[in-house]
């Protein structure tokens, strides 16, 4: 009976799903185990054997956590609004929708594409998900939560005092009775003071656009990153060098009106949750770094006018600094290119040059302004301001690595203690507005800035002089409350996020707007659609996609989305036209998974209570600072709100390396269309040229027709071959990728060895956590590690498991597999346990073991890895047929088995037995033996009589457990 592979995985993969093998219960006795993977974004391009490297591993543990006795919640679903959809709805005129479906389900599209489909590629790996709990984060019955979500924000604002997210309705209780002045909240900044009077007496819409600047989301003109090429604005982690992630377009700085979330308002909260999970140290410090936590003050400097004389009353430059004890060392200041002061202090002379340089400025992205730490530009505005205490003035610069969306888009620079000041004064040296550099530290600057808190005093520091770090910021904070302008403070560099997107394929915003006031729409009436659309680009006016529905306003009488046509601002009104950003859905789908199909809300508290956070995380590094952080943020609101139950969504986060691709190449001579094979290169000018891996074999050779036919231009192509007649290609290591033809999908693997190997294979080729090349060649052996435990199993006529007593071999060999597996799932080191599959396979065939007590124990300790022919195995051992089974759970049930100290516990050892230093022979001798009982024996060995040959020696050495020697 030969080992079946696609026989036996179809088989399996059925039956787990008619009889729904992995449904997690909601209220079971057994305890809770939550273990999730990052859903994917589901692609035309479908998976390749990179893709399912985290999944596989959860999978791995979640089976091993059933065998524990735990109830597993292990979903799967689908983070489907996104970018690339729509980007091929404008190039193909598909409905998103449409070609988000077939990516998921598989088929054909209208452009004639044959598409595999996620689901039946995952399917294929034998994944234990519970897919009645799948989400698909474009589906209404889903984004009708986030939009519900986005109305709890909306309705609420965050009190200090209580450190905590609260409903609207207490804020403006407190206006109501006593106005402004004593609240203590995360808002804007420079709101106007109001008395309860005041409050009562405005207007409805005046009260409005106050209640915007309190809430935690909330519409505000930002500086964005702007793609004009996408026609939306994008999220630095979308950017880079400059220009889109996706398209490659160029993406410039401008100011919009938009929607964004207070996530600043939970900094410290985000910042001292990190002390409590247990996540990577690198994730932890990429996140620390991005909330990025300041302690020092805010010092206000008024500006001059060009005269120097004049002091402007109306203008006044705030900057934050947490070097506050080197104020008298201000030198110059520098303005973020962006900052609204710029274009009012601006003087005439220097306004060509202030406004080329931010017409340059705008080309390069926040992340990218911030990485750049070599090049030096800037440009002098012309205008002064004043020093709070010297009254001295001040030049007013504006340079690309201040931004103005952190503190407050303006620094006092200070030379003397700063590197990057430093370079700066020195660069611009000698020019129109820049001094000399002021030396405040008893220390030589000559040839660096003095940038340490520690061992130094400061002197030309007026009330400061003979001070030091600390006690010089404590005095200047004192000094600048005294004379009103500064204080101390605490500051982030986290930013509020924007939350627009002026794309199509995104969760419409539940608001329709009343004299350019947003609405909510009652939580009754969701979800809102996204209509219909003719086109999927901005209108002729700029507007965004939505601009272009024919039905998209809001009536108020009626509570239904109606014909644009009826827009009266009476009762019908216009809504909203951009739609929330690609990480919304992403945000809280972890709870969605918990409850996934009631109707009413998001999730019952009995479930929530029940599954409470997500035990195991599994996804990639390149979130650390977008969803990563954005989901700890929603949670954490949610939890303010009730919803809820834990502080933190994942405790435990792993991060899967990436599998890279082994990528082939040709190499064209220069200026024409002949190839030359590598090892004939040398002297040559050629162009190396990217080559499907699917042409060459496994000995790097190209399969010359397949080349030419693959391409028309390649059709009359030439070729220099080696001295075998082979075209040999080179061969680089890189991303896994579609453009960069190496890509290997898993169906063709499990086509051709099955998907136990692909799982084994991919949990052998290293550490989780690291990158590592994928290489099809090293599968086959894995493929021959299941043929020969099949073997243990199974010869040409059946099974042939007996009910023979285990040899102590056999229990040693079961036990160290036992021992080394489940301690490796626990530590996440799977590659070492398919190792140890391996090498107890080997030794129990050796043996020559079919003992029924080891070969039970042995299918269940590797069904995590290779469910399939776990589940095959263990049908025969049980003498079960599957289509007599009813309720059957499987092998997926069975307890795990027990790992016992005492078989590895050696009970005789193989003695080295040597005479004057030279072994001679070995002798097994039981461990519990004395010295003398040792020696007895060991002399009246035959051959020890024959070495020795009528002679007595004249010691004998014995060390238990190790060496006999015998001198003389």
């Amino acid at each position: 009976m030969k080992y079946n592979p696609n026989e036996i995985e179809a088989k399996w993969q059925k039956y787990w799903a008619d009889n729904k093998t992995f449904a997690a219960e909601n209220n079971s006795a057994k305890p809770k185990h939550y273990v999730l993977d990052m859903f994917p974004y589901p692609s035309g391009a479908g998976l390749h054997v990179g893709h399912p490297l985290g999944y596989i591993a959860s999978d791995v543990y979640s089976r091993f956590k059933r065998h524990q006795g735990f109830n597993v919640l292990h979903p799967m679903g689908y983070d489907s609004f996104g970018l690339p959809a729509e980007q091929y709805a404008i190039q193909t005129g598909q409905r998103p929708e449409d070609t988000t479906r077939v990516n998921i389900d598989g088929g054909v599209d209208k452009e004639g594409n044959q598409i595999a489909g996620y689901r039946k590629q995952l399917d294929k790996i034998g994944f234990s998900f519970d897919w009645d709990r799948e989400v698909r984060t474009s589906n209404p019955d889903y984004y009708k939560h986030t939009q519900w979500i986005f109305i709890q924000l909306f309705n609420s604002w965050y009190n200090k005092n209580s450190d905590k997210a609260e409903d609207i309705s207490t804020l403006i209780s407190i206006f109501e009775k006593e106005g402004n002045a004593n609240v203590n909240a995360v808002c804007d900044d420079n709101i106007e003071a109001f008395s309860s009077e005041e409050w009562n007496a405005f207007a409805k819409e005046k009260q409005e656009k106050i209640l915007l600047q309190y809430r935690l989301t909330y519409l505000a003109e930002t500086e964005v990153n702007w793609c004009p090429g996408l026609g939306t604005v994008l999220a630095n982690d979308e950017i880079i060098n400059g220009v889109s992630e996706r398209g490659g377009f160029p993406v410039v700085r401008k100011k919009m009106t938009q929607w964004s979330m207070r996530i600043s308002a939970y900094a410290e909260r985000l910042l001292q949750g990190l002390n409590d999970i247990d996540w990577s140290e690198s994730i932890k410090e990429s996140q620390r770094n991005w909330i990025g936590k300041s302690v020092g003050a805010m010092v206000t400097f008024k500006v001059r006018s060009q005269e120097l004389e004049v002091r402007s009353e109306e203008l006044q430059i705030d900057v934050f600094t947490t070097r506050p004890d080197t104020i008298f060392g201000v030198t110059f200041m520098t303005l973020a290119p962006e900052h609204e002061l710029v274009a009012q202090i601006t003087t005439p002379e220097q306004k060509e040059a202030v406004e080329a340089y931010i017409e340059k400025t705008a080309k390069r992205s926040e992340r990218e302004r911030m990485a750049d730490v070599k090049t030096i530009s800037g440009v002098f505005t012309g205008a002064y301001a004043e020093h709070p205490f010297t009254k001295e003035a001040i030049p007013v610069w504006i340079g690309d690595y201040v931004l103005a969306g952190y503190g407050t888009g303006a620094v006092m620079a200070v030379p003397c203690g700063d590197e990057r000041d430093y370079a700066f004064a020195n660069f611009f040296k000698g020019t129109n507005g820049m001094p000399p550099i002021k030396n405040i530290f008893d220390k030589d600057i000559s040839e660096a800035a003095f940038g340490t808190k520690e061992g130094f005093q400061l002197v030309d520091s007026d009330f400061l002089n003979g001070l030091n770090y600390k006690t010089g910021t404590q005095k200047v904070i004192e000094e600048l409350t005294k004379i009103n302008q500064g204080y101390g403070k605490v500051n982030y560099r986290l930013r509020d996020a924007v939350f627009s997107r002026q794309r199509y394929w995104g969760e419409p915003f539940p608001v329709y707007y009343v004299n350019g006031l947003p609405q909510m729409i009652d939580a009754q009436h969701l979800p809102i659609i996204l209509p219909e659309v003719e086109k999927y680009l901005p209108t002729e006016d700029g507007l965004p996609p939505l601009g272009n529905a024919a039905v998209w306003a809001w009536d108020t009488v009626q509570n239904k989305v109606v014909n644009t046509d009826l827009v009266d601002n009476t009762t019908i009104f216009l809504l909203e036209l951009n739609t929330m950003p690609g990480w919304a859905g992403s945000s809280w789908y972890w709870m969605r998974y918990m409850d996934a199909g009631n109707e009413n809300e998001f999730a019952s508290a009995e479930a929530l209570k029940y599954w409470e956070s997500v035990d195991l995380y599994i996804g990639g590094s390149e979130h650390a600072t977008g969803h990563l952080l954005y989901s700890r943020f929603w949670n954490k609101f949610l939890k303010d709100k009730g919803f809820a139950p834990t502080e933190e969504p994942f405790k435990k986060l792993i991060n899967q390396g990436m599998i890279l691709g082994t990528s082939a190449f040709v190499y064209r001579l220069e200026g024409t269309n002949t190839f030359v094979s590598k090892n004939k290169i040398e002297g040559q000018s050629v162009q190396p040229i990217h080559a499907d891996v699917s042409m060459v074999n496994s000995s790097d050779e190209l399969d010359i027709e397949a080349f030419k036919n693959w391409r028309e231009d390649y059709k009359d192509a030439e070729f220099i071959l080696d001295e075998n007649g082979k075209y040999i290609v080179g061969r680089e290591v890189e991303k896994m990728s579609k453009s960069k033809y190496n890509v290997v999908t898993p169906d063709n693997i499990c086509a051709e060895y099955g998907a136990d190997t692909l799982r084994l294979y991919e949990m052998f080729l290293g550490p989780l956590e690291q990158a590592k090349p994928w290489n099809t060649a090293g599968i086959s052996g894995v493929f021959g590690f299941l043929k020969k435990l099949w073997r243990l199993y199974f010869d040409d006529n059946g099974l042939i498991v007996n009910n023979d007593e285990p040899t102590k071999d056999n229990l040693k060999s079961l036990h160290k597999t036992i021992k080394k597996v489940s301690e490796d799932i626990e530590n996440f080191s799977f590659n070492t346990s398919v190792s140890q599959f391996m090498i107890c396979v080997n030794e129990l065939s050796s043996q020559n073991c079919h003992s029924r007590a080891i070969l039970e124990p042995l299918a269940i300790v590797i069904s995590s890895y290779a469910p399939h022919i776990a589940e095959e195995l263990w049908l025969a051992l049980k003498d079960l047929k599957i289509e007599e089974l009813k309720d059957y759970k499987g092998i997926s049930q069975e307890p795990f088995p027990v790992f016992e100290e005492k078989h590895l516990v050696e009970s005789e050892k193989e003695y080295p037995v040597s005479f004057n230093g030279k072994m001679r022979f070995t002798i097994n001798l039981p461990l519990d033996l004395t010295k003398e009982q040792i020696e007895e024996i060991v002399m009246k060995d035959e051959r020890t009589q024959k070495q020795l040959d009528g002679r007595t020696p004249n010691k004998v050495i014995i060390v238990p457990g190790k060496i006999i020697n015998l001198v003389g």
